[in-house]
């Protein structure tokens, strides 16, 4: 450990050999001497002892006295006086010069001593103070906290500077009375402040903390957290409670917006599906303390909101779904609860309602609200919905209960052809029970391949020749025997088992049409219809080239269908995938063309090479004069493009020869034959 160093200055020489010389047989080091005060102020600066012994009549421009004060306030070294005199004078002196000690000439080796010691221990505490004062005030300046202290004993409170500003008050407002902090606190939270307060202070908690909102200047309130500790007496008695008050507004805007987000609809800001079953919940809660009060529920599904968001993308989806919670809000009272469960689906509670008539009223006008014409981008829409209406009765006692019937009744409205509302009643809960069967069934069915392959065939109107096929899966029920794709279609895809299905089909026509061809049919290929999951699958082009590959078929032999909807859904994804197949050699058809938004844009990007009318134009050609015009229409648009055009649906001889007079490529439709099993096919071929 390093020796401290002394600085002498004195202008008696005598006297500063015998201190030097006491100093060195006490351990300290002289770091230097000077005879007069200027001298010993530049000396000091350069030098910089730890101590200064200072004779306090020092000559020179600047005096002892003088001096000292300077080397304290300019360089923080502690100064001793040393003076011959010990009366009153020299000792006021020396205290209003802030000297750290007074030795009388002549001294004893103890005395300088031990004033030496007790000014160095004196000034090492005022600099570990200091040092502590100024990372406090750092600390707290960093922190941004406003602090005050509580004197218990006087009941006056110090309020820093920055407290007040906090709250938009200047240094000088505010008085020391506590009340002046009570009463800024919200009215809401004060009983708790003091309540934390007291609690501390009896030594119940072992620190104060408390979130509250406390009245601006302006008249806003603000939220603030105040913290505090108090001092207490040997026993255990509080005089003193300090502590710092920080301005936690943006952490609690924050908080509740989080809390707003997680119970509500990033899209439309509604309720969200954990809301609106907490509210629902607490609705049959209270329906059970008055058995007399009577509530609907509602579940509400968009109309072919998929087409909307298949053919003009997500974003106008959006903008179709904000429009719609816009206008359900109108159509409902400030105690409803309208709610975006997911998708196109939107749940809404009818807090109060005398009857059945009351809900069916709301989804009228719900549907008429509706109704009123929306453009989304460059399409002009008029959006429909089918509504399930349940009406609480006292076997339900849960809000999934009532939700779940609800449901229900919107799917049996939807299957009635939508735009429509329906009241549950227990059939449907049957029902909805069946699907959840079938949906058991459809997993068995895959593993055990129940499946059955039509063929219905397909005529070149040219030569009046088959030329080729659509494959058509029918389910071998081992109970309700057969059944058409579309009693299980739907739910496969829902489920995903669309994919195994849709590669035994792919497998099993393409093992048909191989065997026809070596049969003596060499130019004969199937058409396999894609579903949208089976379209989004990214290994689809490597499957189809591996059954091609395992089967030995030319890919002439196989054609792939897909609608409108699914070509649309994602243009360069589906662009993509066509040239994929396309350099296969498997040519891909555009199915149901006419029943989407179809468009000459995206027929001209695609590389197609079939595209098939929909039977809905069909059917009505011979009575519907505009159905014949565009007819005419997309054939000669798809003849200008290069595509081979399918009439489908074709049931009548009118049909066929309105057909033939456009010079429609092929046909397909039960006035040539309906969907055969392989076998019949066969000996159709021949």
């Amino acid at each position: 450990m390093a020796k401290e160093s002394i600085f002498i200055a004195a202008d008696d020489s005598a006297m500063v050999k015998q201190i030097a010389a006491a100093l060195e047989n006490m351990g300290y080091v002289v770091a230097g001497q000077a005879d007069r005060g200027e001298v010993a102020i530049q000396k000091v600066e350069e030098m910089r002892p730890d101590l200064t012994l200072m004779e306090i009549r020092l000559q020179g421009r600047i005096n002892g006295i003088e001096a000292a004060k300077r080397i304290h306030d300019n360089f923080g070294i502690p100064v001793v006086f040393v003076s011959a005199h010990a009366d009153t004078l020299t000792l006021k002196t020396a205290i209003l010069a802030q000297a750290y000690g007074l030795v009388i000439q002549p001294f004893e080796a103890r005395d300088l001593k031990s004033n030496i010691t007790m000014a160095l221990y004196k000034h090492g505490m005022e600099r570990k103070l200091r040092e502590s004062e100024e990372r406090y005030a750092l600390a707290v300046r960093a922190a941004n906290d406003g602090i005050w202290d509580w004197n218990l004993k006087t009941n006056e409170i110090y309020y820093s500077a920055r407290w007040k500003e906090m709250l938009g008050y200047r240094e000088n407002e505010l008085d020391s009375d506590p009340n002046e902090w009570f009463k800024l606190i919200h009215l809401e939270d004060r009983k708790q402040l003091q309540a934390n307060l007291v609690s501390h202070l009896k030594g119940l908690t072992p620190h104060f903390e408390c979130e509250y909102r406390i009245r601006h200047s302006s008249g806003e309130y603000l939220w603030a957290l105040s913290r505090g500790l108090a001092v207490r007496d040997a026993n255990g008695i509080a005089y003193r409670m300090a502590g710092s008050q920080s301005d936690i507004t943006a952490r609690k805007l924050a908080e509740e917006r989080l809390a707003h987000d997680a119970v509500h609809d990033a899209l439309t800001g509604l309720p969200n599906r954990v809301l609106f079953l907490d509210r629902l919940q607490n609705r049959i809660e209270r329906t059970k303390r008055n058995p007399n009060d009577l509530f609907a529920v509602m579940f509400l599904d968009l109309d072919r909101f998929k087409l909307v968001n298949d053919s003009l993308g997500h974003v106008v989806g959006d903008q179709l779904l904000i429009t719609v919670a816009k206008r359900l809000q109108k159509c409902l009272r400030p105690e409803d609860t309208v709610s975006r469960l997911s998708g196109d689906e939107f749940a809404i509670l009818l807090d109060v309602v005398k009857d059945v008539n009351d809900a069916r009223r709301v989804a009228e006008r719900i549907k008429g609200q509706l109704k009123t014409t929306t453009t989304l981008g460059a399409v002009e829409r008029s959006p429909t919905a089918s509504i399930g209406i349940v009406m609480f009765n006292k076997d339900y006692t849960t809000a999934g209960e009532l939700l779940r019937d609800a449901d229900s009744a919107m799917y049996y409205a939807k299957a009635q052809g939508g735009n429509q509302h329906q009241l549950f009643d227990n059939a449907m809960h049957i029902s909805a029970i069946e699907l959840i069967r079938l949906e058991g069934e459809l997993k068995r069915a895959v593993e055990r391949k129940e499946w059955l392959i039509h063929y219905q065939p397909i005529i070149s109107l040219a030569s009046g020749r088959l030329i080729g096929a659509e494959a058509l899966i029918r389910w071998m029920h081992p109970i309700r025997g057969l059944l058409p794709p579309q009693d299980f279609i739907q739910a496969a895809e829902d489920t995903g088992l669309i994919l195994p299905i849709g590669e035994y089909v792919m497998r099993a026509a393409c093992a048909q049409v191989k065997a026809w061809r070596e049969a003596g049919h060499p130019g004969f290929w199937v058409s396999v219809n894609i579903s949208a999951r089976q379209f989004q699958d990214k290994n689809l082009v490597g499957k189809v080239a591996q059954i091609l590959l395992e089967m030995g078929l030319p890919s002439d032999a196989l054609r792939l269908e897909i609608t409108e909807g699914i070509a649309v859904r994602d243009r360069e994804y589906t662009i993509k995938i066509m040239n994929e197949l396309n350099a296969l050699g498997v040519h891909t058809s555009l199915d149901d063309f006419g029943t989407g938004y179809s468009s000459l844009s995206y027929l001209k990007q695609f590389p197609l090479k079939v595209l098939k009318i929909d039977q809905s134009f069909i059917q009505d050609i011979h009575l519907n004069r505009k159905n014949e015009t565009l007819v005419t229409a997309i054939i000669s648009m798809a003849r200008s493009l290069g595509l081979e055009v399918v009439a489908e649906g074709v049931e009548k001889d009118e049909q066929l020869a309105f057909l033939r007079s456009q010079f429609c490529d092929s046909v397909q439709g039960y006035l040539l034959s309906h969907p055969l099993p392989g076998t019949e096919f066969t000996r159709l071929l021949r």
